[in-house]
């Protein structure tokens, strides 16, 4: 079978005739559909995450969607998504044409939504979905502020805010295409992240806001994620979920102490298996609807090399989802 197969850290995986999984006990056997490439992806592959370099050869891809083939717990011909460790314990990831997942990491489709599209929203979605509903405890007639809001995460945020009942959803986009992008999803305001001035940025929220804001939706800290709790009311809450602006953020502690801020951490690896599934599951329902999407770019598995160099530098302004 052919799959996507990484042989050095630095660089991209390349399409090779690899070993086909036998069956085993408590694994299903899946054929790939689609599978995206996610910012964990590349940075396993990198070597350089706190799981440690991964050993080479390996075929990369922590999510997928494909059709079940064999297993104990599904049955045969349904539609599943699934995740898998490749990149942080050894093994086998997505990308190649069937897998061998663990039954537990198989979750069957109950929704009429194309493979591409649930590959798309995967665990991003379900992070947005958990993040805006859970974590951050949205009440109607709130307003929400998301930051990175043309990315997968910010696009479901603003979306998800919106259906459940926010007044007002303000989007902070680092580019004219990923502000474009917030605005079709729905946001009724665009900041552009385009200075490190913490009171600059923090004025344009206040001036694209309608009074003060109630929840901040967060995948990117640094700038972006001081500036926008100079908008927070008093008990306003901070949804922290990523870092892709930069590690740490120059947030003044009179900001947090004068209004009783609350800041909430946020990951996907905190959820049980019933919690994952009941979130991606509501996305999914709202997705088969025509209520809720996000823009991806579908790439058939021979063009793994150029796509995944593609997203790892930035060029990419979508989700790319692998095809097969």
């Amino acid at each position: 079978m052919r799959a996507a197969v990484l042989r050095g850290h630095r660089s991209a995986p390349e399409v090779e005739q690899w070993q086909p999984p036998a069956p085993e006990p408590g694994k299903s056997l899946i054929e790939l559909r689609a599978a995206p490439i996610t910012p964990l992806d590349l940075l396993c592959a990198s070597g350089t995450s706190y799981f440690g370099p991964p050993a080479l050869p390996y075929v990369p891809g922590v999510q997928g969607v494909g059709l079940i083939v064999k297993s104990a717990t599904v049955p045969a011909g349904t539609m599943a998504w699934f995740s898998t460790t490749a990149g942080m314990a050894p093994g086998d990831g997505s990308l190649r044409e069937c897998c061998s997942v663990a039954d537990g990491d198989v979750l069957p489709l109950s929704y009429d939504v194309a493979p591409e599209l649930a590959a798309a929203l995967g665990l991003s979605a379900v992070a947005a979905w958990m993040a805006v509903t859970w974590r951050g405890e949205l009440h109607e007639g709130e307003q929400v502020i998301v930051l990175g809001g043309g990315g997968t995460v910010g696009q479901v945020a603003i979306q998800v805010a919106k259906l459940r009942g926010a007044r007002r959803v303000i989007a902070g986009c680092r580019s004219a295409a990923a502000a474009e992008r917030a605005r079709r999803c729905g946001a009724d305001a665009v900041v552009r992240l385009d200075t490190d001035d913490v009171s600059d940025l923090a004025s344009r929220f206040a001036e694209a806001s309608d009074g003060p804001t109630e929840l901040i939706i967060d995948p990117l800290y640094g700038v972006p994620a001081a500036a926008a709790l100079r908008t927070a009311r008093r008990y306003g809450r901070l949804v922290q979920l990523g870092s892709s602006a930069a590690e740490t953020a120059p947030i003044d502690s009179s900001t947090v102490r004068s209004r009783s801020l609350c800041l909430l951490g946020y990951t996907n690896n905190e959820l049980t298996p019933a919690q994952r599934a009941d979130a991606f599951n509501a996305v999914l329902a709202l997705a088969a609807k025509g209520r809720l999407t996000v823009g991806y770019e579908s790439v058939p598995l021979d063009g793994i090399a150029k796509a995944w160099s593609r997203q790892a530098r930035g060029e990419a302004p979508v989700r790319i989802v692998i095809t097969s």
